[in-house]
């Protein structure tokens, strides 16, 4: 007798009505062409990564999943921003600024944009869950899933998740869909903190679990 099928860890999980496809500092000045932080940039390029969260942002689109952006940035007074850790200093010395209006904090290609979709800016700290708002709105849209994709899996995705799980989220993260630096850094941190609190899976599973799903009206 063969032995059973191994279960799906995202059945049930990605139902469209329920789920939200979040994006973490995928804007210009973070990983494009003319980023503040380039070594992150090209890890997020080379591997593959940019590509990857561009897939899902349009696979979500397709199924009707909500999407939103969360974007980092500062006001050029620098009003608001936070200074109580070496990150946000060195962040102020870096020759590309993440300025509210610039260039730099629009979402970055190839990621595409719909009309639908939400973009959640943060003036202040390290997650985009604390004390901005998001809260708030992922629950006025039903979310009781969010797929966590974007940078850095250094700082920001990990400070998503661990806020995502502690708020009564389940998370998802396709972690062919995140980057840091160095490479080997976000494979150890995805295996051994990652994997403890979310749902760890691939970009092409979480695609092939909307397809197979009902529609969002």
């Amino acid at each position: 007798m063969a032995p059973p099928a191994p279960a799906d860890p995202l059945a049930g999980l990605l139902d469209p009505a329920t789920t939200v496809l979040l994006t973490v500092e995928c804007q210009r000045g973070v990983v494009g062409p003319d980023s503040a932080l380039p070594e992150l940039a090209a890890a997020a390029r080379a591997s593959g990564a940019l590509v990857t969260v561009a897939r899902l942002v349009a696979g979500a689109h397709d199924a009707g999943v909500q999407v939103v952006h969360a974007i980092a940035e500062r006001r050029p007074d620098g009003r608001g921003a936070s200074r109580n850790a070496r990150l946000f200093r060195a962040a102020e010395r870096l020759p590309v600024q993440q300025l509210a209006g610039t260039r730099a904090v629009r979402v970055a290609d190839p990621i595409p944009v719909g009309d639908g979709d939400l973009v959640v800016r943060r003036l202040h700290g390290l997650s985009p869950l604390a004390g901005t708002g998001l809260d708030p709105l992922l629950r006025n849209l039903g979310c009781r899933t969010l797929v966590v994709t974007g940078v850095s899996a250094n700082v920001a995705v990990p400070n998503t998740v661990f806020d995502a799980v502690n708020l009564g989220y389940t998370a998802v993260v396709p972690a062919d869909a995140i980057a840091g630096v160095p490479a080997e850094y976000t494979a150890a941190m995805v295996r051994h903190t990652l994997a403890l609190v979310a749902t760890v899976t691939t970009a092409e599973a979480v695609l092939r679990g909307w397809r197979s799903a009902p529609r969002r009206g």
